[in-house]
């Protein structure tokens, strides 16, 4: 019987990582989320993921299409017409990405906080040395 080799992100040598870096990518969060909703053309997608560029978004399609993560489905018709969903794999990723959601949500306010007072505490000890 053939059994996996340990795994672990920590290695540097593990392809997990390489995983881990696409999964932790804001845009392919971003683009998971989207299509958490369903099955989506590519402008629905830029739409809703406020901010992206669509070079951006066409790289990161096609990642997640390498990686087993979208389905790209293009039907002969004029207009051409293209669609994007999310495989079984791809589904996998709904709850967590879903929760990193609501925490960088829930708690804005206090990275906010948390990120003024180290400026502040930053600037202060920039001012003493100088």
């Amino acid at each position: 019987m053939d059994e996996q080799p340990p795994w672990n992100v920590m290695v540097a040598t593990c392809p997990s990582r390489t995983s881990l870096a696409r999964i932790a990518n804001k845009w392919t969060a971003m683009t998971v989320i989207a299509l958490s909703e369903g099955r989506l053309r590519f402008g629905e997608i830029r739409k809703a993921v406020d901010g992206i560029s669509g070079k951006v978004l066409a790289e990161t399609l096609r990642d997640l299409e390498r990686d087993g993560i979208v389905s790209r489905t293009a039907y002969d018709q004029m207009p051409p017409r293209v669609e994007y969903e999310l495989t079984a794999l791809g589904r996998t990723l709904q709850e967590p990405l879903a929760a990193l959601g609501r925490w960088a949500e829930t708690h804005i306010v206090e990275v906010e906080s948390a990120r003024a007072a180290y400026d502040e505490k930053s600037a202060q000890a920039d001012a003493a040395m100088s």
